[in-house]
Protein backbone atom coordinates (compact mmCIF):
# COMPACT_ATOMS: atom_id res chain seq x y z
CA UNK A 1 0.00 0.00 0.00
CA UNK A 2 1.16 3.44 -0.65
CA UNK A 3 1.92 5.36 2.25
CA UNK A 4 2.73 9.12 2.71
CA UNK A 5 5.01 10.69 5.90
CA UNK A 6 4.73 14.01 6.79
CA UNK A 7 4.53 16.09 9.64
CA UNK A 8 3.01 19.53 11.06
CA UNK A 9 6.43 20.06 12.16
CA UNK A 10 7.17 20.49 8.55
CA UNK A 11 4.58 23.49 8.38
CA UNK A 12 6.42 25.31 11.11
CA UNK A 13 9.35 26.56 8.62
CA UNK A 14 9.39 29.91 8.45
CA UNK A 15 11.26 31.22 5.08
CA UNK A 16 9.77 34.96 4.84
CA UNK A 17 6.50 36.31 3.75
CA UNK A 18 8.00 36.19 -0.05
CA UNK A 19 10.15 32.90 0.01
CA UNK A 20 8.68 30.26 -2.74
CA UNK A 21 9.15 27.96 -0.38
CA UNK A 22 6.36 27.97 1.76
CA UNK A 23 4.06 26.27 3.87
CA UNK A 24 1.52 26.75 1.09
CA UNK A 25 3.09 24.46 -1.14
CA UNK A 26 2.08 21.66 1.49
CA UNK A 27 -1.38 22.60 1.72
CA UNK A 28 -1.66 22.57 -2.18
CA UNK A 29 -0.38 18.84 -2.49
CA UNK A 30 -3.35 17.88 0.60
CA UNK A 31 -6.39 19.86 -0.80
CA UNK A 32 -5.38 18.59 -4.02
CA UNK A 33 -5.01 14.91 -2.76
CA UNK A 34 -8.53 15.04 -0.90
CA UNK A 35 -10.10 16.52 -3.93
CA UNK A 36 -9.11 13.95 -6.12
CA UNK A 37 -9.76 11.01 -3.28
CA UNK A 38 -6.64 9.63 -3.44
CA UNK A 39 -6.10 10.56 -0.18
CA UNK A 40 -8.25 8.06 1.27
CA UNK A 41 -5.93 4.85 -0.09
CA UNK A 42 -3.04 6.32 1.15
CA UNK A 43 -1.59 5.16 4.64
CA UNK A 44 -0.42 8.36 6.76
CA UNK A 45 2.41 8.20 8.85
CA UNK A 46 3.99 11.59 11.07
CA UNK A 47 7.95 11.55 10.45
CA UNK A 48 9.89 10.71 13.60
CA UNK A 49 13.05 13.39 14.31
CA UNK A 50 16.21 12.24 12.57
CA UNK A 51 18.82 11.13 14.79
CA UNK A 52 22.37 11.95 15.20
CA UNK A 53 23.85 8.96 13.97
CA UNK A 54 21.71 8.93 10.88
CA UNK A 55 22.85 12.39 10.04
CA UNK A 56 26.65 12.10 10.52
CA UNK A 57 26.30 9.27 7.88
CA UNK A 58 26.26 12.20 5.29
CA UNK A 59 27.48 15.21 6.95
CA UNK A 60 30.31 16.42 9.34
CA UNK A 61 30.10 16.92 12.91
CA UNK A 62 31.55 20.47 12.66
CA UNK A 63 28.47 20.89 10.20
CA UNK A 64 25.93 19.66 11.96
CA UNK A 65 27.29 21.37 15.33
CA UNK A 66 27.01 24.79 13.86
CA UNK A 67 23.48 24.00 12.06
CA UNK A 68 22.17 23.34 16.08
CA UNK A 69 24.19 26.22 17.57
CA UNK A 70 22.84 28.32 14.93
CA UNK A 71 18.80 27.18 15.37
CA UNK A 72 17.25 30.15 16.77
CA UNK A 73 14.90 29.60 20.19
CA UNK A 74 11.31 30.22 20.15
CA UNK A 75 11.37 33.80 20.75
CA UNK A 76 14.22 34.76 18.10
CA UNK A 77 14.49 36.51 15.37
CA UNK A 78 15.15 33.92 12.14
CA UNK A 79 19.01 33.91 11.03
CA UNK A 80 19.97 33.91 7.05
CA UNK A 81 22.22 31.12 6.42
CA UNK A 82 23.13 32.92 3.09
CA UNK A 83 20.56 34.81 0.69
CA UNK A 84 18.55 31.55 0.04
CA UNK A 85 18.57 29.64 3.05
CA UNK A 86 16.63 30.77 6.26
CA UNK A 87 16.51 29.24 9.24
CA UNK A 88 13.55 30.35 11.55
CA UNK A 89 12.54 29.21 15.07
CA UNK A 90 10.67 26.24 13.64
CA UNK A 91 12.83 25.25 10.93
CA UNK A 92 15.37 22.97 12.95
CA UNK A 93 12.83 20.74 14.21
CA UNK A 94 11.11 20.66 10.76
CA UNK A 95 14.37 19.51 8.86
CA UNK A 96 14.85 16.82 11.80
CA UNK A 97 11.29 15.65 10.73
CA UNK A 98 11.77 16.08 7.45
CA UNK A 99 15.28 13.81 7.22
CA UNK A 100 13.58 11.48 9.80
CA UNK A 101 11.02 10.88 7.26
CA UNK A 102 12.95 9.51 5.07
CA UNK A 103 14.36 6.78 7.55
CA UNK A 104 11.27 6.14 8.33
CA UNK A 105 10.23 5.61 4.46
CA UNK A 106 12.91 3.20 4.30
CA UNK A 107 12.50 0.95 7.32
CA UNK A 108 8.78 0.35 6.57
CA UNK A 109 9.70 -0.18 2.82
CA UNK A 110 12.22 -3.22 4.14
CA UNK A 111 9.71 -4.39 6.38
CA UNK A 112 7.42 -4.97 3.72
CA UNK A 113 4.56 -2.48 5.75
CA UNK A 114 4.30 -0.06 2.95
CA UNK A 115 5.61 -0.03 -0.51
CA UNK A 116 5.66 2.66 -2.54
CA UNK A 117 5.82 5.84 0.25
CA UNK A 118 6.13 9.45 -0.57
CA UNK A 119 7.72 11.55 2.08
CA UNK A 120 5.68 14.90 1.63
CA UNK A 121 8.09 17.08 3.82
CA UNK A 122 9.82 20.52 3.60
CA UNK A 123 12.70 22.22 3.91
CA UNK A 124 14.03 20.20 0.60
CA UNK A 125 17.32 18.77 0.94
CA UNK A 126 18.92 17.97 -2.27
CA UNK A 127 21.33 21.23 -2.29
CA UNK A 128 22.55 20.45 1.14
CA UNK A 129 26.04 19.22 0.99
CA UNK A 130 28.00 17.24 3.77
CA UNK A 131 29.10 20.80 5.13
CA UNK A 132 27.43 22.95 3.60
CA UNK A 133 23.31 24.57 3.71
CA UNK A 134 22.12 25.92 0.63
CA UNK A 135 19.47 26.47 -1.97
CA UNK A 136 16.80 26.22 0.92
CA UNK A 137 18.36 23.00 1.90
CA UNK A 138 19.60 22.37 5.86
CA UNK A 139 19.83 18.68 6.04
CA UNK A 140 20.25 16.25 2.66
CA UNK A 141 16.81 13.94 3.03
CA UNK A 142 17.70 11.96 -0.08
CA UNK A 143 20.73 10.99 1.13
CA UNK A 144 20.25 10.29 4.61
CA UNK A 145 17.61 7.77 3.31
CA UNK A 146 20.26 6.23 1.24
CA UNK A 147 22.67 6.38 3.46
CA UNK A 148 20.43 4.77 6.24
CA UNK A 149 19.42 1.62 2.93
CA UNK A 150 23.03 1.18 2.79
CA UNK A 151 24.28 0.92 6.19
CA UNK A 152 21.04 -0.09 8.44
CA UNK A 153 19.69 -2.43 5.89
CA UNK A 154 23.00 -3.80 4.30
CA UNK A 155 21.85 -3.06 0.84
CA UNK A 156 24.97 -3.07 -1.76
CA UNK A 157 23.07 -1.00 -4.63
CA UNK A 158 20.96 1.89 -4.41
CA UNK A 159 19.92 4.76 -7.30
CA UNK A 160 18.90 7.90 -6.98
CA UNK A 161 16.95 9.68 -8.93
CA UNK A 162 16.76 13.95 -9.14
CA UNK A 163 14.25 15.40 -11.64
CA UNK A 164 14.08 18.62 -10.11
CA UNK A 165 15.09 21.51 -12.36
CA UNK A 166 18.10 22.77 -10.24
CA UNK A 167 20.65 20.49 -10.25
CA UNK A 168 21.26 18.20 -6.99
CA UNK A 169 24.83 19.13 -6.72
CA UNK A 170 24.15 17.95 -2.66
CA UNK A 171 23.43 14.87 -3.05
CA UNK A 172 26.05 14.58 -5.83
CA UNK A 173 28.68 15.59 -3.51
CA UNK A 174 28.06 12.90 -0.69
CA UNK A 175 28.33 10.04 -3.04
CA UNK A 176 30.60 10.88 -5.31
CA UNK A 177 32.82 8.36 -5.97
CA UNK A 178 30.57 5.81 -3.92
CA UNK A 179 29.67 2.59 -6.29
CA UNK A 180 27.24 1.64 -3.64
CA UNK A 181 25.24 4.51 -5.55
CA UNK A 182 24.06 5.17 -8.79
CA UNK A 183 23.08 9.07 -9.14
CA UNK A 184 20.73 9.95 -11.94
CA UNK A 185 19.98 13.86 -12.28
CA UNK A 186 18.38 15.92 -14.64
CA UNK A 187 18.72 19.96 -14.81
CA UNK A 188 18.45 23.16 -16.47
CA UNK A 189 21.55 24.28 -17.40
CA UNK A 190 23.10 27.51 -16.69
CA UNK A 191 21.23 27.68 -13.91
CA UNK A 192 21.38 27.87 -10.09
CA UNK A 193 23.33 26.00 -8.52
CA UNK A 194 25.47 26.41 -11.66
CA UNK A 195 27.39 23.00 -10.73
CA UNK A 196 26.74 19.96 -12.63
CA UNK A 197 27.51 19.47 -16.55
CA UNK A 198 26.54 16.54 -19.19
CA UNK A 199 28.72 13.28 -17.68
CA UNK A 200 28.18 10.00 -17.51
CA UNK A 201 30.24 7.70 -15.35
CA UNK A 202 30.17 4.27 -13.13
CA UNK A 203 27.71 6.35 -10.89
CA UNK A 204 27.02 9.47 -12.29
CA UNK A 205 24.40 10.41 -14.98
CA UNK A 206 24.07 13.84 -15.26
CA UNK A 207 21.52 15.36 -18.34
CA UNK A 208 21.37 18.74 -18.24
CA UNK A 209 18.62 20.43 -20.56
CA UNK A 210 19.02 24.09 -22.07
CA UNK A 211 16.14 26.51 -21.17
CA UNK A 212 12.84 25.86 -23.73
CA UNK A 213 13.08 22.10 -23.76
CA UNK A 214 10.07 20.84 -23.08
CA UNK A 215 8.44 16.74 -22.64
CA UNK A 216 10.27 15.61 -25.80
CA UNK A 217 13.56 16.54 -25.43
CA UNK A 218 13.03 15.00 -21.67
CA UNK A 219 11.31 11.89 -22.90
CA UNK A 220 14.65 11.56 -25.13
CA UNK A 221 17.35 12.37 -22.41
CA UNK A 222 15.64 9.70 -19.98
CA UNK A 223 15.11 7.08 -22.35
CA UNK A 224 18.48 7.53 -23.79
CA UNK A 225 21.14 8.21 -20.77
CA UNK A 226 19.07 7.42 -17.40
CA UNK A 227 17.26 3.83 -18.28
CA UNK A 228 19.92 2.14 -19.82
CA UNK A 229 22.57 2.53 -16.49
CA UNK A 230 19.92 2.28 -14.49
CA UNK A 231 19.24 -1.08 -15.77
CA UNK A 232 22.57 -2.39 -15.77
CA UNK A 233 23.35 -0.68 -12.18
CA UNK A 234 20.35 -3.55 -11.11
CA UNK A 235 19.23 -1.42 -7.71
CA UNK A 236 17.82 -3.03 -4.98
CA UNK A 237 16.22 0.08 -3.92
CA UNK A 238 14.76 3.43 -6.02
CA UNK A 239 14.68 6.77 -4.43
CA UNK A 240 13.66 9.58 -6.06
CA UNK A 241 14.35 13.57 -5.49
CA UNK A 242 10.88 14.65 -6.62
CA UNK A 243 11.41 18.10 -7.74
CA UNK A 244 8.30 19.81 -9.77
CA UNK A 245 9.70 23.00 -10.73
CA UNK A 246 10.55 22.37 -14.38
CA UNK A 247 6.83 22.59 -14.91
CA UNK A 248 5.70 24.83 -17.47
CA UNK A 249 3.79 27.28 -15.35
CA UNK A 250 6.08 26.93 -12.86
CA UNK A 251 7.97 30.37 -13.35
CA UNK A 252 11.12 29.22 -10.88
CA UNK A 253 12.67 27.86 -14.41
CA UNK A 254 12.43 27.57 -17.68
CA UNK A 255 11.72 24.10 -18.91
CA UNK A 256 8.10 22.95 -20.13
CA UNK A 257 7.41 19.81 -18.18
CA UNK A 258 4.00 19.00 -17.98
CA UNK A 259 1.80 17.06 -15.51
CA UNK A 260 1.94 14.46 -18.36
CA UNK A 261 5.54 14.17 -18.48
CA UNK A 262 5.61 13.83 -15.15
CA UNK A 263 3.19 10.67 -15.11
CA UNK A 264 5.20 9.29 -18.27
CA UNK A 265 8.63 9.81 -15.91
CA UNK A 266 7.29 8.09 -12.77
CA UNK A 267 6.18 5.21 -14.66
CA UNK A 268 9.35 4.31 -16.28
CA UNK A 269 11.01 4.43 -12.25
CA UNK A 270 7.90 2.18 -11.07
CA UNK A 271 9.31 -0.24 -13.49
CA UNK A 272 12.81 0.09 -12.95
CA UNK A 273 12.00 -0.75 -9.39
CA UNK A 274 9.37 -3.13 -10.00
CA UNK A 275 11.93 -5.16 -12.56
CA UNK A 276 15.21 -4.79 -10.36
CA UNK A 277 14.02 -4.01 -6.79
CA UNK A 278 10.71 -5.63 -5.94
CA UNK A 279 9.23 -2.24 -6.17
CA UNK A 280 10.85 -0.72 -3.44
CA UNK A 281 10.59 3.06 -4.23
CA UNK A 282 10.92 6.09 -1.71
CA UNK A 283 10.15 9.64 -3.57
CA UNK A 284 11.10 12.49 -1.43
CA UNK A 285 9.87 16.23 -2.35
CA UNK A 286 11.94 18.66 -3.56
CA UNK A 287 11.05 21.54 -5.27
CA UNK A 288 8.18 23.02 -7.05
CA UNK A 289 7.04 26.73 -6.05
CA UNK A 290 3.31 27.21 -8.27
CA UNK A 291 1.04 25.25 -6.22
CA UNK A 292 -1.18 24.58 -8.24
CA UNK A 293 0.98 22.61 -11.13
CA UNK A 294 3.02 21.19 -8.08
CA UNK A 295 0.00 19.94 -6.29
CA UNK A 296 -1.46 18.41 -9.40
CA UNK A 297 2.29 17.26 -10.77
CA UNK A 298 2.24 15.56 -7.27
CA UNK A 299 -1.34 13.79 -7.55
CA UNK A 300 -0.26 12.45 -11.13
CA UNK A 301 3.18 10.90 -9.64
CA UNK A 302 1.12 9.39 -6.95
CA UNK A 303 -1.37 8.03 -9.04
CA UNK A 304 0.89 6.01 -11.17
CA UNK A 305 2.75 4.83 -8.08
CA UNK A 306 -0.35 3.25 -7.07
CA UNK A 307 -1.00 1.73 -10.12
Amino acid sequence: MLAMISHYDCREHDAGPLHPESVERLDAINNQLIMSGMDYVIRHYDAPLVSREELERVHVGDYLDRVYALAPGQDMKSVEIDGDTVMSPGTLRAAERAAGAGVMGVDLIMKGEAKPVFCAVRPPGHHAESDKAMGFCLFNNIAVAAAHALEAHGLERVAIIDFDVHHGNGTEEIFAGDKRVLFCSSFQHPFYPFTGHEKETDNLVDVPLSAGAGGKEYREAVTEHWLPHLNDFKPEFVLVSAGFDAHVADDMSSLQLTDADYGWLTQELKNVADTHADGRLLSMLEGGYEPAALARSVVKHLDVLLG
